[in-house]
């Protein structure tokens, strides 16, 4: 036979050998994927929920396990839910101080990943230490670290991405479907982001006083001129507390008030009589009783257009 038929046979009988080796991996990595499921993913607040499961689409099972009338950020598992934790694939932290239950328990560090480390030089500490009841949380303090970071949507998107990375470490034959998801979902965030600031900047000073300090990163991303008050939407503020507003207003004449969630009637009308009107943006820590994260948004940011048309 001569040599160049010879050497072309071998190669391509080569290039077989080769595909053919290429094509049992792949076959391999989809059955190992089929066979160890979707990936098992714990979080400790709603946005983390939500990002994970748009990037994670039908390979992801996540599971938030706070109950709903709780609020996440000062929630204690019980020692059920510790292990439940402790045996995901990944767990999920927002940072900045939240869920601080998880500084006192041992959870697997090689599963953690906190989702604004990449930007903790960024993060806002609160000057003042206020001491209130939270519902069934019961008593706890506002301190050391501001933690609401996905109210800046810029940082919510690098938490997002930050949980797109570690889901391709670990399912990298899943790269592209996951980074595919964030982009979208990216792209989501964006706009609520331009959409904010187009808003604050046609009255950037307007004076606004809002209802919880949660807003802290919120207010520094767009540029609110804002004052907090330490109440909450299902609780009439008292005399005091009503006299210590309108101390407020006198150096900061505002004209809304935002709440965390609907305030009560009595309080609408009763800051009405101010002067002040009443608007909700909901930081949606916890799931949301008829919406997603999403939708949320855009609600709150409409509720918003209203102060500064």
């Amino acid at each position: 036979m001569p040599q160049g038929r010879l050497l072309l046979k071998q190669n391509v009988g080569k290039g077989c050998w080769i595909l053919s080796i290429l094509l049992i991996i792949f076959v391999l990595s989809i059955q190992y994927t089929a066979a160890a499921g979707p990936l098992k993913v714990y979080v400790v607040n709603y946005p983390l929920q939500y990002f994970s499961e748009r990037i994670g689409g039908e390979h992801v099972k996540v599971e938030f396990p706070v109950p709903a009338d709780e609020d996440p950020a000062y929630w204690n598992p019980d020692l059920a839910n510790i292990s439940a934790f402790q045996k995901a694939d990944l767990i999920l932290l927002n940072g900045a101080g939240y869920a601080k239950w998880v500084a006192k328990v041992s959870l697997p560090v090689s599963k953690i990943v906190d989702t604004s480390k990449q930007f903790k030089d960024r993060y806002i500490t609160v000057k003042e230490v206020l001491t209130h009841s939270h519902g069934a949380a019961g008593e706890h303090a506002h301190e050391a670290l501001a933690f609401t970071t996905w109210l800046d949507f810029d940082l919510a998107a690098r938490q997002a991405e930050a949980i797109a990375a570690a889901m391709v470490r670990k399912r990298p034959e899943l790269r592209d479907a996951f980074q595919n998801n964030f982009k979208a979902l990216s792209k989501d965030l964006v706009a609520l982001d331009q959409d904010l600031q187009a808003i604050v900047s046609q009255k950037p000073s307007m004076p606004l006083i809002v209802s919880h300090p949660v807003y802290d990163y919120f207010a520094r991303r767009y540029g609110l001129n804002i004052v907090s008050v330490h109440w909450e939407p299902d609780q009439v503020p008292n005399d005091s507390q009503f006299g210590e507003f309108q101390g407020i207003l006198k150096q900061h004449p505002a004209r809304w008030m935002i709440w965390e969630g609907e305030p009560v009637q009595v309080s609408v009308e009763k800051f009405k009589t101010l002067g002040v009107e009443s608007l909700v943006f909901d930081p949606c820590g916890n799931v949301p009783e008829q919406a997603d994260f999403l939708m949320v948004m855009r609600s709150n940011i409409d509720n918003l257009r209203k102060a500064f048309q």
